[in-house]
């Protein structure tokens, strides 16, 4: 191994730093000789208090607003690999970069966090849950629709902060960064997949690279998880089929059991009240076979489904 050091870019958010330091650790542990750098860079989508409450929806970029100068820098050879939460990724890269390793997945729930219930359900007529979140915007209005949803920013610990304020009754994280920043508490309570459907990707560090850089590529071989790396391919060949967004209310879920990829997809209107879901389950072993059964399977939703929930 020639590159020394290797210099990993990554956003400065206390989730950013923790992933990176994951991967970091996962390379130690295979190459203990290698000198890493770490590179943060500032992005579009970091969020301060000035920018106020926007949706990242309704942001110009949408999810792109957390890569764009990553990768910026990445194609411009200042860094030789990124690491992202991989949920935040649009579904269609700039030329040249890919997406094609990953750390074996965390946990994939989403998790309801309120000081005044444990559950959704448990929520007073009119409470206000705050979400930037199409899709937990859908899932909140499609079980309860008469509470308001409203667009909440910042980082894991600024949105807690806003929660203890009182700003919001309750909000949604991923159970996956809390765990990275060691946070619990007995107002957090996981929501089960089955009740609502993960975002593509969410759980799972990515390592985004030049495809053209054969050693850094080789070199993250050994720390790629495959079966997540399959099931990553299956969600993200969905969400490009369905146009995938921050506009577009979609939950995606592969996973491995008793040898089968088992993979649900769903896709909402923003109210809840239109909802078109598919599932299956099959043998595959290859990049090839997950791209083409995230992709089968979307079309499926895509031609059911109304042309009003993809604009």
């Amino acid at each position: 191994m020639t590159l020394k050091p290797l210099k990993i870019g990554t956003r400065g958010s206390p989730l950013a730093l923790a992933q990176t330091v994951e991967v970091a650790r996962a390379l130690k542990e295979v190459y203990p000789d290698i000198s890493l750098k770490r590179v943060i860079i500032k992005t579009s989508g970091d969020w301060k208090p000035e920018d106020g409450e926007t949706k990242l929806s309704e942001a110009e970029g949408g999810k792109g607003l957390f890569a764009r100068e990553i990768e910026s820098a990445l194609l411009e050879g200042q860094i030789d690999c990124a690491v992202h939460s991989l949920k935040d990724m649009a579904s269609v890269l700039p030329d040249g970069l890919a997406l094609d390793h990953v750390l074996k997945r965390a946990d994939v729930r989403d998790a309801f966090i309120s000081h005044k219930a444990q559950t959704l359900a448990e929520l007073p007529k009119g409470a206000v849950v705050g979400t930037s979140s199409t899709r937990r915007q859908s899932f909140v209005l499609s079980q309860r629709p008469d509470l308001e949803c409203v667009p909440i920013r910042g980082n894991v610990q600024t949105r807690l902060d806003k929660l203890a304020a009182g700003q919001v009754d309750a909000t949604y994280l991923a159970m996956a960064g809390l765990g990275r920043l060691n946070i619990t508490g007995n107002f957090i309570y996981p929501v089960e997949v089955g009740d609502m459907l993960p975002a593509c990707g969410q759980g799972i560090i990515a390592i985004e690279t030049r495809e053209d850089a054969a050693e850094v590529r080789d070199m993250l071989d050994a720390i790629h998880h495959k079966k997540t790396g399959l099931c990553a391919h299956v969600e993200r060949a969905a969400l490009r089929v369905l146009d995938g967004s921050c506009h577009t209310p979609i939950g995606a879920y592969a996973r491995f059991k008793e040898g089968q990829l088992h993979f649900n997809l769903v896709l909402c209107s923003l109210d809840g009240k239109e909802i078109y879901e598919e599932a299956v389950q099959t043998n595959i072993t290859t990049r090839a076979e997950a791209v083409n059964l995230g992709a089968v399977t979307a079309k499926k939703i895509r031609v059911t489904a109304p042309a009003s929930l993809f604009t």
